[in-house]
């Protein structure tokens, strides 16, 4: 069954706390991703153990692996776009669709294990990213093929918020 795609556009979560998750932005730093990212992994590494982990509870909602599956490639991504932001000045970035990736990744019927480990090591790779970056790199931009631009403090708060909430959304 297709899951409908997520047509928001999430940025203004860098403005206002999350009402679904309690994210705040507020709180976030590029000095402090690295530690929220490795103290959620054994969280999913949990959520991956789960018996009906591949099972979707509704017709428009990803499974918990599917969810795994996104967070992990999210966690590649956003290293990747971070490394070219500290790298190129005005750093431009790639159209990714997300749940185009669902599809060709084939995220239903990935084994669960192996997702838990990709996950764990695209987690603590890009908590090794943030961990470098310093505060002189902080105003450093990118911008998405929507548009949408970012220093690299608001490309901290917005990418923590989509692994948060994604928690939110498994342990819900």
């Amino acid at each position: 069954m297709p899951i409908i795609p997520d047509e928001k556009d999430w940025t203004w979560v860098l403005s206002e706390p999350c009402p679904e998750c309690g994210f705040d932005p507020a709180t976030v730093t590029p000095s402090t991703v690295p530690g929220t990212v490795v103290n959620m992994l054994p969280r999913w590494r949990a959520v991956l153990r789960r018996e009906d982990v591949a099972t979707r509870p509704n017709d428009h909602t990803w499974s918990n692996l599917e969810y795994a599956c996104h967070v992990r490639d999210v966690f590649s991504l956003f290293d990747q776009r971070l490394n070219l932001m500290l790298t190129e000045d005005d750093a431009r970035f790639a159209n990714w669709d997300q749940d185009q990736a669902a599809i060709d990744g084939e995220y239903g019927a990935a084994d669960p294990r192996t997702v838990a480990d990709e996950l764990e090591a695209e987690g603590k790779e890009i908590a090794e990213s943030f961990a470098r970056v310093t505060e002189d790199d902080w105003q450093r931009t990118g911008t998405r093929s929507n548009g949408s631009s970012f220093t690299v403090l608001t490309f901290s708060q917005y990418f923590l918020h989509d692994v948060v909430h994604h928690l939110h959304d498994v342990d819900g």
